[in-house]
């Protein structure tokens, strides 16, 4: 297992080498496993690539964020050009309805609404929106409709599992309610973490996903 001072050199590391982060502007601690991410970055997708590369790095527990997007003043965007664009992007977007995403802007802030038919679909609509110029944050308020009773979706994903991470599935429980899964059980790294977390994802149905997994060998 490694010592925290050897994942905060590690980290440091795989920050640097993303060529989508500037690593300068970024503070790192780590307590047990778990890595705190502080400081400025000028963009929110520079925020969400610091959080992926701190995940990448084997035994790395958790990540915390604490950064904060700065815009330069060349990205700096009104409320109203930033709806704007993200409804066009969203308009030409072939995997979403046209009329399923509503959005609403204020100081930066973007909030996705509606209603679409699988997760991914809400999933892409935030991918979408996030690089745009002028944003600091996206919230995803996206439903999903209901397509599947609670026993298929649980039977969907325990066989997604053991498809896409048959080890982890032998660790993993499944709770289904509502269209909300519960994932529980221990994983051996947050890559692992992920791969079960997108498993249920992609069940038809889900509008929520709560990640109770522990990471740990």
């Amino acid at each position: 297992m490694k010592s925290d001072i050897q994942l905060k050199k590690d980290v440091e590391q795989e920050l640097e080498w993303d060529p989508a982060i500037k690593a300068a502007g970024i503070g790192i601690e780590v307590h047990d496993g778990m890595v705190t991410l502080a400081g400025h970055l000028k963009s929110y997708t520079e925020k969400l690539a610091a959080r992926k590369a701190a995940q990448r790095v084997e035994g790395v527990k958790g990540v915390v964020i604490e950064l904060e997007v700065r815009l330069p003043s060349e990205n700096l965007r009104t409320d109203e050009d930033i709806a704007n664009a993200a409804r066009s992007v969203l308009k030409w977007n072939a995997g979403l309805d046209e009329n399923s995403v509503q959005i609403s802007v204020e100081k930066g802030h973007v909030i996705l609404t509606g209603q679409v038919d699988w997760a991914y679909q809400a999933k892409a609509a935030e991918k979408a929106v996030a690089p745009l110029r002028g944003v600091i944050i996206v919230v995803n308020q996206i439903k999903v409709k209901t397509l599947a009773k609670t026993g298929d979706i649980a039977g969907k994903i325990e066989a997604a599992l053991k498809r896409h991470a048959h080890e982890e599935a032998q660790h993993i429980k499944v709770q289904v309610g509502d269209g909300t899964v519960t994932l529980r059980g221990k994983v051996g790294s947050l890559d692992e973490k992920s791969a079960v977390c997108n498993a249920a994802w992609s069940a038809p149905g889900v509008w929520r996903v709560i990640d109770e997994m522990s990471v740990g060998r």
